[in-house]
């Protein structure tokens, strides 16, 4: 059984935990950030292909305790690092650090990315080089107060880069969130979906590939595909299974708005380069003036939070419009509400039924949950289905 660990953004550990057990994986610990489990080797490209809420899957290689830079460095050097990769590829050491009395975390980076190095010109007679921007290899290094573990990337770039993205709007929402939001939400297939500022799309990509149950990672490689120990056969026939289960022609009430012509045009064209036109129904509305496409449904959406003080004052303005609007013409939705603006819940005068903590990137954020019960301060009825 190999060990592993995948990240994820935070406040999804427990979503992405109950999917790594529907995968098969075992020993599953949830933990700030990601998840360690075990399984076979071959698990961790299920993971890879199938999962819609990590961020990288690390695959544990070796572990040391240390008191300096030299224990790192001396553990480093006595894995066997050609067992998996070759000095002719690129390589890139990241460490990460929770209490580490070391008072260099670069330096440590330096330290192990020199004994990798070593270790192959010993073994092979070349060092490999080093690549930030673009590896064939991703090393990782993951300190505490005591120790230090070293994993293999199996990823390569991060999981949320799904490859359907054409185009991108003004700060998207990263894909993994977003599904991560939708399984919150406790959304179906079966249920209409909204999202009334869409931006470039990505609830509505998401949930509508979540709908066809198409694996997340069919769109693009990964990391492991560069390994001295990758099975091209095995992982042909893997992809192969996923891409005969996507069902192509199921049927969706998933619905996007936005002001900007812009963001509507972005979506159309991540809707349309997945052929996912019969699923979605875009329209160019502001929030003010929409209306919703059926009696009652799902309303998940992400708000721009506003940076600059002029944006703050403009949005304390907007959040009392967008709680009358949902009262007014949302009564028998369930509308969740991503922002990072704390604000948001006093300003727009509802009562949020729940408040989730989660983390755009480094943002600290909240999902709010607003039950909005039908006939309560209701002055426009929607329009039939």
């Amino acid at each position: 059984m190999e060990q592993f660990f995948a990240t994820c953004p935070r406040g999804l550990e427990g979503v992405l935990a109950e999917e790594l057990n529907a995968l098969g994986a075992a020993n599953i610990q949830a933990a700030d950030g990601g998840t360690g489990f075990r399984g076979p080797y071959a698990l961790c490209r299920s993971v890879n292909l199938e999962s819609r809420i990590a961020s990288r899957v690390l695959w544990r290689v070796g572990h040391c305790s240390y008191r300096s830079e030299n224990d790192i460095f001396n553990a480093a050097k006595k894995i066997r690092w050609a067992q998996w990769f070759g000095p002719k590829q690129t390589i890139r050491v990241d460490t990460a650090a929770i209490k580490s009395p070391l008072q260099s975390i670069d330096f440590v980076t330096l330290r192990v990315k020199d004994a990798v190095c070593d270790v192959l010109r010993d073994t092979e007679g070349l060092r490999p080089d080093v690549d930030t921007r673009a590896p064939d290899v991703r090393i990782h290094v993951f300190l505490t107060r005591d120790d230090a573990v070293f994993y293999l990337d199996t990823s390569g770039d991060a999981l949320f880069k799904r490859g359907w993205r054409t185009a991108a709007g003004e700060a998207p929402l990263r894909e993994n969130l977003a599904a991560g939001i939708l399984k919150l939400a406790g959304w179906t297939p079966e249920q209409p979906l909204l999202d009334p500022m869409c931006g470039s799309g990505t609830f509505l990509v998401e949930a509508a590939l979540m709908a066809r149950d198409r694996a997340p990672g069919l769109g693009r490689s990964f990391g492991f595909e560069k390994l001295r120990n990758h099975d091209a056969k095995d992982w042909a026939a893997l992809r192969e299974q996923a891409a005969t289960r996507e069902n192509k022609s199921i049927k969706t009430d998933i619905y996007g708005y936005d002001r900007s012509g812009d963001a509507i045009a972005i979506a159309t064209r991540n809707v349309s380069s997945l052929g996912l036109e019969s699923q979605i129904a875009l329209k160019q509305c502001s929030f003010e003036d929409s209306k919703p496409p059926v009696a009652a449904g799902l309303l998940i959406t992400n708000p721009p939070y506003g940076v600059r003080m002029e944006e703050l004052d403009d949005l304390a303005d907007w959040y009392p419009k967008v709680g009358d609007v949902l009262k007014q013409r949302y009564a028998g939705w369930t509308a969740f509400i991503l922002t990072g603006d704390l604000r948001m819940a006093k300003l727009i005068g509802l009562k949020p039924s729940k408040r989730t903590p989660l983390f755009n990137g480094a943002l600290e954020c909240r999902l709010f949950r607003f039950e909005m019960v039908a006939g309560f301060m209701r002055k426009d009825a929607p329009p039939k289905a």
